[in-house]
């Protein structure tokens, strides 16, 4: 018997989430440190995983198979394909710098009120959230899948309410209703989502009689599983509903700048750039894969939604005067250009959205974290109350600009890549939406370079004449993801080759083909 390899990459965040929880209360930097090398061991393993895995193989790769529930069929299966390699390394990559940066936010309060936030919950919590993000992406068997899907709510949840950003002008009563409130509405959401999902799983199985993600595709490829045109489209949309929540896709949207704005930096990168990628993977593997027909039949009314996304997305972006809700709106923007790409039905787009996912998630960390290495200096979120901060911070206003010139998806940095391939894949099936598309660039490039010039240039406000540079711990965070965003931006390959027999398998599962080109090649 093989080792269980993507079982260990899994299991390995979860038993060190039990093991951060049990530390003595009053060893918190032990605490710290433990999480930090169980983040950094899953990174060797997922390093493995990488390694192992042949792109021009199997589809799925590194299998597991055992019972479960054997009345109801549930099996534990687990497999990785090009596009869920791409995205456990992702998961796994970004953890410990977000357990780096969140070193102090869960540090005893300096309050004066004797009241102790709890350390070693804090790091249990995140390191909760890794181990489901992951089984996720691996799961093939559509119930297991179902239940990390949702599971993971519960110590987000915990982690949006209990442990909010202390830069809040309104006094620390007013800071926990607000931070409630964003727990809540997050958790409704999704549940929501989630128990529309249940009911639309429940009919799969009465359908298929089975819950392998593998089982059902080949069956439907055989012609030996049929079903009506109706129950097809109804089932896709219990699926599609849950993964556009979680995505998040106009407009199921709203709870995502509520729980950023105010969550810490790290738990806000959480969010958005390792836990909303579970949506649009599960659009990949599951609804295009198990509803080929519904999928082409929803396209239409999908692309519109993501458009809507790119644009509202963008133009909300503009105006907010928080700092994190900015990025709230860049991120919907941004995911608007990735449900996209999957649904143009191209291969360029299929390839871009998945890069898009792998490079949204670093450089919104890099931005997200630096922002929020900003914010815990002036202790303020509003961008007015910055102003000439790159003469007193130059190494932060220097790492803040290009994680916002990624943000906007500067040509040599890793974002471009996928953007120009999804407009790309796009434009070659749908160019109104894909020319429409383009105005999400120039948004993104209006509300990057006026953030930072309203925070960093300018004459210096005396509120932050005193603010220091990153420190050591500060870099160490931010270096290695600005440099990840040159390489797989002026070097993509390695990526690309990963994820693109992933996405020709995709696109044969739905039977689209890429349209020829208007103009052929000159012989």
């Amino acid at each position: 018997m093989s080792f269980p390899l993507l079982t260990a990459t899994a299991a390995l965040p979860a038993l060190g989430a039990v093991a951060t929880a049990a530390v003595p209360a009053r060893q918190r930097t032990a605490a710290k440190w433990l999480a930090l090398l169980v983040t950094l061991a899953t990174l060797a393993l997922a390093i493995v995983v990488l390694v192992r895995f042949d792109p021009d193989g199997a589809r799925y790769q590194l299998t597991e198979s055992h019972s479960w529930i054997r009345d109801f069929g549930v099996r534990y299966e687990l497999g990785v394909d090009g596009i869920a390699v791409a995205l456990v390394g992702l998961t796994a990559l970004l953890m410990p710098f977000i357990v780096l940066a969140g070193w102090h936010d869960a540090d005893p309060l300096e309050t004066g009120s004797r009241r102790w936030r709890p350390t070693q919950g804090f790091f249990a919590l995140i390191l909760a959230v890794e181990a489901m993000v992951i089984i996720s992406f691996e799961a093939t068997d559509i119930f297991v899948f179902y239940i990390f899907f949702e599971a993971m709510l519960i110590p987000m949840y915990f982690l949006i309410g209990g442990f909010g950003d202390r830069a809040h002008s309104q006094g620390e009563e007013a800071a926990s209703t607000q931070r409630s409130y964003a727990a809540v509405k997050f958790l409704l959401y999704n549940l929501a989502g989630g128990l529309i999902m249940l009911a639309a799983v429940i009919g799969l199985y009465v359908v298929a009689g089975s819950f392998s993600l593998q089982e059902i595709v080949q069956a439907r490829a055989d012609g030996s599983l049929t079903m009506a045109t109706s129950t097809e489209r109804w089932l896709f949309l219990g699926f599609f509903f849950a993964f556009a929540v979680k995505a998040p896709l106009w407009p199921l949207h709203t709870w995502l700048p509520n729980a950023m704005q105010e969550s810490t930096a790290p738990v806000a990168v959480l969010i958005t750039a390792v836990v909303d990628k579970v949506g649009t993977f599960a659009m990949l593997r599951f609804c295009l894969q198990l509803f080929p027909e519904a999928s082409k039949w929803a396209t239409p009314v999908i692309l519109v939604l993501a458009l809507i996304s790119i644009v509202y997305g963008a133009l909300l972006a503009v105006g907010q005067r928080d700092i994190k809700r900015l990025v709230a709106y860049a991120s919907i923007s941004h995911f608007g250009f990735i449900v996209m790409g999957i649904f143009a039905m191209t291969t360029q787009g299929q390839s871009g959205a998945t890069l898009y996912m792998v490079n949204h998630g670093i450089s919104t960390a890099a931005l997200m974290l630096v922002a929020g290495f900003l914010i815990s200096r002036r202790g303020s979120r509003l961008i007015a109350d910055y102003g000439g901060v790159q003469k007193v911070a130059p190494v932060l206003a220097g790492t803040f600009l290009i994680g916002g010139l990624a943000t906007l998806s500067l040509p040599g940095l890793a974002p471009f890549v996928s953007e120009f391939l999804v407009l790309v894949g796009t434009f070659s099936r749908y160019p109104v939406i894909g020319i429409v598309a383009t105005v999400g660039i120039v948004l993104a490039a209006l509300y990057t370079l006026v953030l930072y010039q309203r925070t960093m240039t300018g004459p210096v406000k005396p509120e932050v004449s005193a603010m220091p540079d990153l420190r050591v711990r500060e870099v160490l965070v931010v270096a290695p993801l600005i440099v990840l965003l040159v390489l797989l931006g002026v070097y993509p390959k390695p990526l690309t080759s990963i994820v693109d027999p992933a996405v020709k398998q995709t696109m044969s599962d739905v039977q689209q083909k890429d349209p020829k080109p208007a103009v052929e090649a000159a012989k």
